[in-house]
């Protein structure tokens, strides 16, 4: 199979797994165990592994839940999943007991591949439910006679972090799910010869499109990690020899604030690192260039894109900080309140439509109907605004907007204020309802250790970047602020713990 630049990849993950084993070569490095899995050798065990899932009466299309953190069990689960057919359903292990249990629940999965980190919280989650746990040991040699599969079969089902209501079930198809390693690929100019670093777990969009799918798409490999360690991944990027990473805002500040230095032959192969899921501080990404020699590519993605749609350009190519920057692989645009593409300039909300695109939330045809417009743009829910060369800006959430007095302050601008301090690891604003003015702005921060920064200071330093009005009343000092399983910060938890 050959990666076009221009137009996505035909077939299902099945065929791409099937070009990748006849052409050979390193699939998957796992740093911490010095582990090595090539191409030929996982499609075997995708077959076995599907093979164990028809004679076990699961069939075609049907949800196989994914219980697994990051690992060559996992990447072998996911993958005998893809080529039997069925429809993998990667639960989140950071979502906590009723989450999960939602997803069994609702995804209706008979079976589960559950790691046995895992088991515990599988058992509570899945009282009440009749789900069947399989495990290596009972994959035998059999070849199975697999189902036919095209493009618009199911592939994916991944939920979101319903952080407004009941988590909604994305779901992807082959199509859409292989696109979404593509989009990544031809953004990024990967190409067999690379090999990513992942941090990120598999069972959010980021870590599953643009790493796995990616390194499937593109014909390269990638080096699998458990976790983000600030003082273990530099020596993993080392390790694997990896040229690029995908990585989150969070991550970024973390190993900005470490005092672990990369050795100078990391800095020299990796061509760039890769920040997604949430905006990142400008302050922190030029600090991170400058200290590091690593070009940072900002992007932005969701579940329902098979993450990326939008991606800065590589060097030389022109990045601009504060910018997520333009589509690659999809279109995008600024939709005004009668949901139609608007000029450059003006505010608006962000959409999207492509190869990429989910095809519906699972059996809940009203959300799916209120995502999508007349014209089939789906709607992102953030604010933001293209500019004359076409790069966007992300200006907010339509659901974070604080509403003060009347006026929209969008959290982002806060954030950005107190990244501005080189003391700040992580900070967000958030809404505090208030009597007086509706919504009144607070924050939380995690600051360097040692320093000496006061609450006075920071909102000193948001009082002279953006008036009193859009300052924080009040900002609260946190060990570590709540993030979801891709590590973005979670600002709507703050309300609720402070």
């Amino acid at each position: 199979m050959i990666l076009s630049r221009t137009v996505p990849p035909a077939g299902t993950v099945r065929d791409w797994i099937d070009a990748r084993a006849e052409t050979g070569g390193t699939a998957f490095v796992f740093p911490e165990t010095g582990d090595t899995l090539d191409w030929p050798t996982l499609r075997a065990t995708a077959h076995r592994i599907a093979g164990l899932l028809l004679s076990s009466g699961a069939q075609k299309g049907e949800s196989i839940a994914i219980v697994m953190p990051n690992g060559r069990p996992a990447i072998e689960a996911l993958y005998g999943t893809l080529v039997g057919g069925f429809r993998a359903t990667m639960i989140n292990l950071a979502a906590g007991r009723d989450a999960i249990a939602y997803a069994l629940d609702h995804s209706e999965a008979r079976f589960a591949f559950v790691d046995d980190s895992a088991m515990e919280l599988f058992t509570d989650a899945a009282q009440g439910l009749t789900v069947t746990r399989l495990t290596p040991a009972d994959v035998t040699d059999t070849a199975p006679d697999l189902p036919p599969l095209s493009p618009s079969d199911h592939a994916l089902l991944m939920y979101t972090s319903g952080t407004t209501g009941r988590p909604k079930g994305v779901v992807h198809t082959h199509a859409s799910l292989l696109a979404g390693g593509w989009t990544p690929s031809i953004a990024h100019d990967l190409s067999p010869d690379d090999r990513g670093l992942c941090v990120l777990p598999i069972y959010h969009i980021n870590g599953l499109c643009v790493s796995v799918m990616g390194s499937l798409v593109s014909g390269g490999s990638l080096a699998l990690c458990s976790r983000f360690s600030a003082s273990r991944f530099w020596d993993w990027a080392e390790q694997a020899k990896a040229t690029w990473f995908s990585v989150v805002p969070t991550i970024i500040s973390h190993l900005l604030h470490s005092d672990i230095d990369p050795p100078a032959s990391v800095k020299t192969r990796l061509r760039f690192g890769r920040s997604a899921s949430s905006p990142l501080a400008p302050d922190v990404q030029t600090a991170f260039e400058t200290r590091f020699d690593v070009p940072i590519v900002e992007t932005m993605g969701l579940t329902e894109t098979a993450a990326q749609i939008l991606s800065n350009p590589l060097p030389p190519g022109v990045r601009k900080i504060g910018s997520p920057g333009i589509a690659f692989g999809n279109e995008a645009a600024i939709l005004g309140p009668d949901l139609q593409p608007i000029a450059p300039g003006q505010e608006g909300e962000i959409a999207v439509r492509g190869p990429n695109v989910m095809l519906e939330y699972l059996k809940n045809p009203q959300a799916t109907t209120e995502t999508f417009t007349p014209d089939g743009w789906l709607r992102t829910g953030d604010l933001g605004r293209q500019d004359k060369d076409g790069y966007f800006f992300v200006t907010g959430r339509l659901k974070e907007l604080i509403i003060k007095g009347g006026e929209n302050i969008a959290p982002r601008e806060v954030d950005e204020a107190l990244y501005s301090h080189p003391d700040i690891i992580e900070a967000a604003a958030f809404a505090r309802p208030c009597d007086r003015y509706g919504e009144r702005v607070e924050a939380a921060v995690a600051i360097r250790e040692g320093s000496a920064l006061s609450e006075t200071d920071l909102i000193a330093i948001c009082t002279t970047k953006l008036g009193g009005f859009k300052s924080p009343d009040r900002v609260h000092f946190l060990p570590e602020l709540p993030k979801g399983p891709s590590g973005k910060i979670q600002r709507r938890k703050l309300c609720e713990i402070l």
